[in-house]
């Protein structure tokens, strides 16, 4: 008997096919000595962020915090019930930079990092994060508050040692747990090379995401990407000192016409203090929905945003058996 595929929330496993609208990429904790000022720690703030997202028609997102930045999965557990906002959180670990000279992250094994991503999504998420794991973190209900992804970073054209050990236990968690990977391309850089580290590891690119391809807009390149399967996430609406949302949708819409259409996918990564209004910035969690969408659907039509939207992130969020995994490695 062959089950639906699921989804795994902070709240609970939920069917792929109920996820709705979803923003793949944002964050509601966050503290890292890389963006000093910027620090999401207010509960009341970020529930705030998100009910404004929901408001605006977003039905699901993916908080992108990973290891060792501040998250809070018990609050984020206490968001989504607030809001009804599905919440897919991360595990894994982010590029060095966000981590202080001698952070305990950063000294772990490649072993020591595979096991605690895969207990995250297992058995729950550490209350407090600290290479002692500590009691899981729980929700409203008091059921641990698990992981649905998990993350990896690499630097501008760099993968140093601890990226690689990071990007190696990503891998080895996503085939023993059927999560999916995702990584943080620093300006869209060493996507070829992050795609061949991670099949060396035994993952194909048809459980991948590369956050901020849309940092480097070469619709040539996304085209290649795309045909080899993995995702491309697009996150980089309203940071119009580096591309104008224009750029981003000529780019999207090139990708797409391609063909790349299903393997593309949609978000905000707004990820600052002073960008969330809640906390006193601009343009806040609701840009994506309320200011691009409408644009996407404008030019592209309703039948590829439900793509982007619906579709694209419910497949790959979609926890896959790990027969399939192994068959596909």
């Amino acid at each position: 008997m062959i089950l639906p595929p699921v989804i795994r929330t902070v709240l609970g496993d939920v069917p792929a096919a109920h996820l709705g609208r979803c923003d793949y990429h944002e964050h509601l904790f966050q503290v890292s000595p890389l963006l000093p000022g910027d620090e999401l720690d207010d509960e009341t703030a970020s529930g705030a962020e998100a009910a404004a997202l929901r408001a605006a028609g977003i039905d699901a997102m993916v908080e992108a915090t990973p290891t060792g930045l501040g998250r809070d999965p018990a609050g984020v557990a206490r968001i989504s019930a607030a809001t009804g906002l599905h919440v897919v959180h991360t595990t894994g670990g982010h590029r060095s930079e966000h981590y202080g000279s001698g952070h305990w992250l950063t000294e772990c094994p490649e072993a020591e990092l595979a096991t605690r991503f895969g207990t995250d999504v297992r058995e729950g998420l550490p209350a407090v994060d600290a290479r002692d794991r500590g009691a899981p973190a729980t929700g409203p209900g008091g059921a641990p508050v698990r992981a649905g992804l998990v993350k990896a970073g690499v630097g501008y054209w760099r993968i140093d040692a601890f990226e690689r050990r990071v990007l190696a236990a990503a891998a080895a968690t996503a085939v023993s747990t059927g999560v999916a990977v995702m990584v943080h391309l620093e300006h869209g850089s060493a996507a070829h090379e992050v795609l061949a580290a991670l099949a060396t590891d035994g993952l194909p690119a048809d459980r991948v995401v590369l956050a901020h391809a849309d940092r480097n807009l070469d619709p040539g390149l996304h085209a290649e990407l795309t045909a080899a399967g993995v995702y491309l996430g697009y996150d980089g609406m309203a940071r119009h000192r580096e591309a104008s949302d224009s750029a981003v949708l000529d780019c999207l819409e090139r990708v797409a016409a391609g063909g790349g259409g299903d393997r593309l996918l949609l978000g905000g990564d707004v990820a600052r203090r002073t960008r969330y209004r809640a906390y006193g910035g601009l343009p806040g969690l609701d840009y994506l929905p309320s200011r691009f969408l409408p644009r996407v659907r404008d030019r592209l039509g309703e039948e590829l945003l439900n793509r982007l939207l619906v579709t694209n992130p419910a497949r790959v969020l979609a926890l896959t058996p790990r027969a399939d995994l192994l068959s596909a490695s």
